[in-house]
């Protein structure tokens, strides 16, 4: 199993879990840890092995997708987070604190308080309102029907259902019952939410809209959520860091650009084989180096000999902080070799490159190439040189495979 670098002091760790549902577990758990398969296991003991030898560390304030095919062990997974399901071994914590310790009121506590969930056929009340089901957690908690009112109201505004408050679930479609299923997690100020295959039952047009409007949510509230999906597509919008599951086995965690160029065994890469590269992979992972040459040097001789020295279609021509004021193809220069000396000192003859940031995803940029005999230039966030990119790279970076 692959591993992108775990997060320093982790909102949720998952510590060797285990979970095999039977008669008497604790007596095929040495048999488990030992490596007999899930089929062996079955065929000697009638157990199923749900989840097996599972770590994960889980940080504050992202998203993090577990995904996987029907039987995976997804849902078995994010089920231990809250104790809805109980480890055959293992240890969950959050905040630190190993949640397999709570006894039952601190247990209730920190599921009323700390994490809401999300399912995925909406669980609302029938009879009740919107405004009564975003509500009706708050006050089971006891909050005063004021506040809880206004707790409720700001998180139906939240995921753009004001106007629906006093109308019944029956009245709304599929994505605006979604919505009021999340408004009324969100209502808890938990910091944690799971979200199990909670976009799974809509249309795809409306699930579209809702994976939207979870990006958007969460760049403003930075909730810890773990999002189950099956949907390869939705783990990738969605993942700051996707762990993959199979057979309730973890066979990678990383960001979605790590598993897609860097699968970890055949599985992920059967997995990840037909997705389009081109909406993932970015910049930052795909970039050459630049051959860059200060403005302050600029000659015509100089950058002859940084294009035969580097072997490179172009240079780019950058002033004191190593931003770019210009950029001289291969084609460009010896074209121009009867121009005089003076013409190749002034940055002003010069054509400025195309830029792009280290995060822009290939897709946006190929079509920026058409008409520019120069490379794509990749700055930073300060719009300092960071790179290059050619047509050509950022075709060959489209194959699925890693060569």
């Amino acid at each position: 199993m692959s591993s992108s670098t775990p997060p320093r002091d982790p909102k949720i760790s998952i510590e060797h879990v285990y979970k095999i549902f039977g008669e008497d577990p604790q007596s095929v758990l040495p048999r488990v840890e030992t490596g007999a398969s899930k089929r062996e296991i079955l065929e000697e003991t009638g157990h199923v092995v749900g989840i097996r030898d599972i770590s994960l560390d889980i940080a504050s304030g992202e998203t993090f997708v577990v995904m996987g095919l029907s039987g995976s062990g997804k849902s078995t997974l994010i089920r231990h987070i809250n104790r809805l399901i109980e480890p055959t071994a293992g240890r969950i914590l959050i905040d630190g604190e190993d949640v397999l310790t709570l006894d039952e009121k601190q247990l209730r506590a920190m599921r009323r308080q700390k994490i809401s969930m999300v399912f995925q056929r909406f669980a609302l009340l029938p009879h009740k309102t919107v405004l009564a089901n975003v509500m009706y957690p708050l006050r089971v908690d006891g909050v005063a029907r004021d506040k809880a009112r206004e707790a409720a109201m700001e998180q139906i505004e939240t995921v753009g259902l004001a106007g629906y408050e006093d109308r019944y679930p029956r009245h709304l479609s599929g994505g605006m019952q979604q919505r009021v299923g999340l408004a009324r997690a969100l209502a808890t100020s938990a910091d944690v939410l799971l979200m199990d295959e909670a976009f799974s039952a809509l249309d795809p047009l409306i699930r579209g809209d809702m994976q939207a409007q979870l990006k958007e949510l969460q760049s403003k509230l930075h909730k810890t959520i773990v999002f189950i999906t099956h949907d390869l597509d939705e783990a990738l919008r969605l993942g700051d860091h996707i762990a993959i599951l199979n057979d309730g086995e973890l066979r990678q965690v990383g960001t979605g650009e790590d598993i897609l160029l860097h699968p970890a065994d055949d599985y992920v890469e059967r997995f990840v084989r037909d997705v389009n590269r081109g909406r993932v992979v970015t910049l930052a992972s795909t970039k050459r180096d630049a051959t860059t040459l200060a403005a302050s040097e600029l000659s015509r001789a100089r950058l002859i000999e940084l294009i035969e020295r580097d072997g490179v279609d172009a240079v780019v021509v950058v002033d004191g902080e190593n931003r770019p004021v210009g950029a001289v193809s291969e084609a460009t220069l010896y074209a121009g070799r009867n121009e005089p000396d003076a013409w190749w000192t002034d940055t002003g003859n010069l054509p400025m490159p195309e830029k792009a940031s280290d995060d822009t995803v290939l897709a946006e940029v190929l079509p920026r190439f058409a008409g520019h005999s120069t490379p794509l230039v990749v700055v930073d966030a300060e719009g300092r040189v960071v790179g290059r990119m050619s047509a050509t790279d950022a075709l060959a970076s489209l194959a699925n495979d890693d060569g």
